[in-house]
């Protein structure tokens, strides 16, 4: 599976790294949101700015947030370690997430995976396995950047894939008839007087 690691062997070396003065501005407006020695509380969101100036978060990105936040270095790695939402090395210009837990799985994630897998090239798409999306009424989902796909299948999903392709955005959300996560063909209850 294409999975995306922190093999140190596999993640290419940043010379440094340095927030944009947007991205600063950003930072300095999270930071403000605690109180004073309480700044470390941001690391998630800033680490999440890190990454998205970059791409990915390289060390010494990491490395800057904790000199920003007045943390040990250990303790940013941990977090953005644990933490799925960031990637360690660099990855496609767009991250499929696939959800292959029991809600998923059981309405066809495997057929979702093998599409995502099949057009995985690490440039244009990286494919990571994750735990729930938090979607299981429209299973299976896969996250793209920060867009929910749900009621994917095979089909649906090689659809989706190919108007990234040409550089379309597909709409997010359910793939089928369904208005959010109401029952598919409408509502079945309270339709009357």
């Amino acid at each position: 599976m294409a999975m995306i690691t922190a093999d140190p062997t596999d993640v290419p070396q940043v010379a440094s790294f340095a927030f944009t003065p947007e991205y600063m501005a950003k930072v300095n407006e999270l930071i403000a949101n605690y109180p004073p020695g309480r700044q470390a509380s941001a690391v998630i969101g800033v680490l999440d700015l890190a990454q998205r100036q970059q791409g990915w978060l390289p060390r010494v990105a990491m490395n800057e947030v904790a000199r920003i936040l007045d943390m040990a270095p250990i303790r940013v790695y941990e977090i953005a370690t644990f933490y799925t939402m960031f990637q360690l090395k660099p990855k496609g210009r767009y991250l499929l997430q696939v959800c292959t837990t029991t809600p998923c799985w059981l309405r066809g994630s495997e057929a979702v995976m093998k599409a995502c897998l099949e057009a995985a090239d690490g440039t244009t798409f990286s494919v990571q396995e994750v735990e729930c999306l938090g979607g299981c009424v429209n299973a299976p989902v896969v996250q793209i950047n920060d867009d929910f796909y749900e009621d994917l299948d095979e089909a649906s999903m090689k659809k989706v894939l190919d108007a990234f392709r040409r550089g379309e955005v597909p709409r997010p959300g359910p793939q089928v008839d369904r208005q959010t996560s109401a029952p598919i063909g409408g509502p079945t209850t309270l339709k009357g007087e």
